[in-house]
């Protein structure tokens, strides 16, 4: 790595994150079903239609890979917890078993000096709640908040940080209007409604915490820079569509109370009634804003129907997921957030990290790829708080290779490899690069 702890604040946090589903083994501890194991067993849906009964294994070997976590020096931990490990069917009856385990979690990651930030809410909804209608329906915001207030009554008072939930625009745009996640619609009502309830939920959530005297609470939002295919104004609308629609609608729903007029001349027609009065619900205040990047989209128009846009190959060096490496992104987002939406509020990066195919060498894995992927990201930060952006952390993506959704197990993202027959974990050289810049 071409940086160490010292080219950094000394409040500054480095961690490593994971998510329940893709590392937990969905089948252990009396969890219920969700609609990513319904969507898993639907053919055509998932490479290999493999799913998450038993992923890494994390239910079982916690105390181990948080070891991992502590050897390579990382300040925190961010995991996320399953609704329906804890709730069975979203609501109504508590699993204990899944309480249980997400308190000795907590108290392992303490006792190894590990702060714990949860994710409340990481794609996982209960099957019960998706046969209501799931995100297009308006309760799921006050079933979100019910299963907050559960959880958080047994482990909030040991968080050091917490956000609802996870990338919003995959729970509502990637799933319901693109098809490729979990609930797999392809249908612009539901999408809208998704688009606007998945805020209700965050808001109520941190409504929740805050009556629980939680502090520490943020939102995490996944971002994409968009830029035109060429100079014509008709690609310069194409990607500040692309822009409104991934990183502008909930970054202005939550910071300012108000989506971006061009995504609702498109959007506006299929929302649910008085959309407009959710806003003092939806701008909760926050103590922290997270950002997940990892790509920009070259963006080009079409002649389709609205959003009437396409992304199109770019020039530049691609990850195993086909995602363009474009770090001065990083940057470009943490001063653009600053400037226009979260002011002096801290900012983290809350992922960041790239999938390689990653194969076991004689007993290593040398990934000098995701090597030079962190330290060009990890510079960008520098340039951002450099620039005055108040970024107070970074959390590599991940911990462990592990299911990436519908791409099953093949696509690597993980510091450590993990031999999914074997469940055998092996750290990459990029786990003991970062542990040397952490450490010594």
């Amino acid at each position: 790595m071409q940086f160490t702890r010292k080219d950094f604040p000394e409040d500054f946090l480095f961690g490593v994150a994971t998510s329940s589903y893709q590392i937990e083994g969905h089948a252990f501890g009396g969890a219920g079903r969700t609609h990513w194991d319904d969507f898993a067993a639907t053919p055509g849906n998932v490479v290999r239609a493999e799913n998450g009964d038993r992923a890494c294994d994390h239910y079982h070997r916690f105390e181990a890979d948080l070891d991992l976590v502590k050897a390579a020096g990382l300040d925190a931990y961010r995991f996320s917890t399953s609704w329906a490990r804890v709730l069975p069917e979203g609501r109504g009856a508590v699993n204990q078993e899944g309480l249980d385990f997400y308190d000795r979690l907590t108290d392992a990651m303490l006792e190894r000096g590990i702060k714990p930030c949860a994710t409340l809410y990481h794609w996982e909804l209960p099957s019960p709640l998706a046969d209501l209608g799931g995100w297009r329906n308006r309760d799921v915001a006050h079933w979100f908040g019910d299963f907050t207030e559960v959880l958080m009554k047994r482990i909030g008072d040991r968080m050091y940080s917490v956000a609802p939930i996870n990338e919003p625009w995959c729970v509502a745009w990637l799933s319901h209007f693109m098809g490729f996640h979990a609930p797999g619609l392809r249908d612009i009502r539901a999408t809208a409604r998704a688009m606007h309830h998945v805020l209700i939920a965050h808001g109520r959530a941190i409504e929740v915490m805050r009556g629980l005297g939680m502090q520490n609470l943020g939102g995490v939002f996944n971002m994409e820079w968009a830029t035109p295919a060429n100079d014509t104004d008709d690609a310069r609308h194409a990607a500040e569509l692309y822009d409104g629609i991934y990183n502008r609608w909930f970054a202005g729903g939550v910071f300012k109370g108000e989506y971006p007029q061009i995504v609702l001349d498109g959007l506006e027609p299929h929302m649910p009634a008085n959309w407009q009065d959710d806003f003092g619900l939806i701008t909760q205040k926050l103590d922290w804003c997270g950002l997940n990047y990892y790509t920009r989209k070259v963006i080009a128009p079409t002649k389709g129907a609205w959003p009437s846009l396409e992304e199109v190959e770019g020039p530049l060096p691609k990850t195993f997921m086909d995602w363009e490496i474009y770090p001065q992104g990083l940057s470009q987002f943490l001063t653009r957030l600053a400037t226009e939406y979260t002011g002096d509020t801290p900012l983290y990066v809350t992922e960041n990290g790239m999938a390689a195919p990653d194969p076991l060498v004689d007993g290593g894995v040398d990934d000098q790829d995701r090597i030079a992927y962190l330290d060009d990201h990890l510079a960008e930060v520098r340039r951002a708080i450099a620039g005055g952006a108040p970024v107070k952390g970074y959390f590599a993506w991940s911990l462990l290779d592990n299911y990436e959704w519908s791409l099953g197990y093949e696509k690597r993202f993980g510091l450590v490899h993990v031999d999914f027959d074997t469940l055998e974990r092996t750290p990459k050289a990029s786990y003991h690069a970062l542990m040397r810049a952490l450490t010594e």
